[in-house]
């Protein structure tokens, strides 16, 4: 099975734990999950069967979207609601026009700090175990550049601020709510968090793991996989000649004699490949003297 699963993740999970639970359900070594979701939150979260796996980075560098719950008023060393509070402070005189002001902040491309509880890690160590061995002073944390392609403030209900949110690859949106408590000087964390797309995946096509298991008993579960094609759109395709078909698999460089495709024209673009109307992997064009080839990249023969 080359397939790839959207699982609606429960809270009190880790990512790792979702991929272990599919693998058990599928009686499949071969799983891996597309971007790392906190335990303490839920959503959208694409797992990678089989060979799909080779194409978890495409789908973990996919702009994503997140409901999310700011609490202000008391900041924690874990950014969220699962951390011990550092400092507490009063939110009486914040107004609507100061919050409004304080995601503005949060616009466009920042310089990010990730907090310290995190899997980033520093000279090969997650800082998260670092931290939790008492070594917090040891680290040094280096901002990131990231984009927030959009945030948007749902409601405002006392210190609580519902918001929406539209990032980058490697945005911490407990960062977001962090900064935005320190810009008010009254400190604040995330107290919810729920993933609501991750590139082409969404809450609509998703699936629990109740569900995941119902399914394949059922022998229905053909109806939820997504082939590995699915998340490649935005790769030209080219349909490769049968009788290249061997040559190809094995390393050979394609001339463009032997497929055909519509506007290539930039060197090392990466394409969709096809043959016999069948996907069998992704190529790289090599250009030489005007002369357009394609090598094979990643394959997908089964």
């Amino acid at each position: 099975m080359n397939k790839i699963i959207n699982i609606l993740k429960p809270t009190g999970m880790t990512s790792h734990d979702v991929v272990s639970r599919v693998r058990r359900i599928l009686n499949i070594k071969k799983v891996g999950h597309t971007g790392t979701l906190d335990p303490d939150a839920a959503g959208v979260l694409p797992i990678c069967i089989g060979k799909a796996t080779k194409v978890s980075e495409l789908i973990l560098n996919k702009e994503k979207s997140y409901i999310c719950e700011l609490t202000l008023g008391a900041s924690t060393d874990t950014y969220d609601s699962s951390g011990v509070i550092l400092k507490e402070g009063d939110t009486s005189k914040i107004t609507k026009e100061d919050i409004y002001k304080a995601f503005e902040s949060q616009r466009g491309e920042i310089d990010q700090y990730p907090p310290i509880y995190s899997a980033l890690k520093v000279n090969g160590k997650k800082m998260c175990d670092l931290a939790r061995k008492g070594k917090a002073d040891s680290i040094e944390i280096k901002p990131r550049k990231v984009k927030i392609e959009h945030n948007e403030i749902l409601s405002i209900k006392d210190n609580k601020i519902l918001f929406l949110v539209k990032c980058s690859k490697g945005t911490y949106v407990r960062s977001i709510c962090h900064d935005i408590g320190e810009y008010l000087g009254c400190g604040g964390h995330m107290s919810f968090l729920l993933r609501t797309s991750s590139g082409k995946f969404n809450l609509e096509n998703s699936i629990t793991l109740e569900e995941l298991e119902q399914y394949y008993c059922d022998n229905i579960l053909e109806n939820y996989l997504y082939d590995i094609d699915y998340v490649l759109d935005k790769f030209k395709p080219v349909k490769l000649v049968e009788s290249a078909l061997k040559y190809y698999s094995n390393g050979g460089i394609i001339d463009s004699r032997r497929f055909t495709t519509d506007n290539l024209d930039n060197e090392d673009e990466y394409v969709r490949v096809y043959c016999n109307n069948k996907f069998i992997g992704i190529g790289k064009i090599l250009k030489n003297n005007n002369t357009i080839s394609i090598k094979s990249d990643k394959l997908f023969i089964e």
